[in-house]
């Protein structure tokens, strides 16, 4: 059995370097989930790198089941297979940051372990990069450069492949 480190709100507040008042508050309003064990309250570190996900605006964040198949570890989140590099077995959530997800035209082969086609679904414009959601069976968010956006020409209802490695996706309870 795989057990986190648990983590009293005091400890939880000095690894982000906040109050243990902090915490309290963050948990209350739901930011933060806990475990309850007795009278006291303790954070694991997947809640804490769930947390962390969240807070670092990483936009991809599903939930699934890890399955094993052919010597490979994916999450199944519904349509789409995820390959990831975890020890967690069960019901988890996983999270891709955006600016680890590349975009091309067209299929490659490639050391990265997930390659899944899309439809473009929606462009966003920030002020120094694009944000592209595709439809890979599940909505998934990519940020790339301006420059990039314009070389290849995107559009809404193009297809594209996103690629990202199966050590980018960062898998919690």
């Amino acid at each position: 059995m795989n057990i986190d480190n648990l983590y009293s709100p005091e400890e939880a507040g000095q690894i982000l370097k906040i109050s243990k008042y902090t915490i309290y508050e963050m948990i209350k309003r739901g930011e933060l989930t806990a475990h309850q064990v007795g009278r006291h309250i303790r954070i694991s570190d997947s809640q804490l790198k769930a947390y962390l996900s969240q807070l670092k605006g990483s936009q991809n964040i599903f939930s699934g089941t890890v399955i094993h198949k052919d010597d490979e570890i994916f999450v199944d989140i519904g349509q789409v297979l995820i390959r990831v590099n975890t020890t967690l077995s069960g019901d988890v959530k996983i999270s891709v940051d955006p600016d680890d997800i590349i975009l091309s035209k067209q299929d490659v082969i490639c050391s990265a372990r997930n390659i899944h086609k899309g439809k473009v679904i929606d462009i966003k414009e920030d002020d120094m990069n694009m944000r592209i959601t595709l439809d890979i069976g599940a909505p998934i968010k990519a940020v790339i450069t301006k420059t990039s956006y314009k070389e290849m020409n995107i559009n809404i209802g193009d297809e594209l492949f996103t690629i990202f490695k199966a050590l980018s996706v960062k898998a919690f309870k």
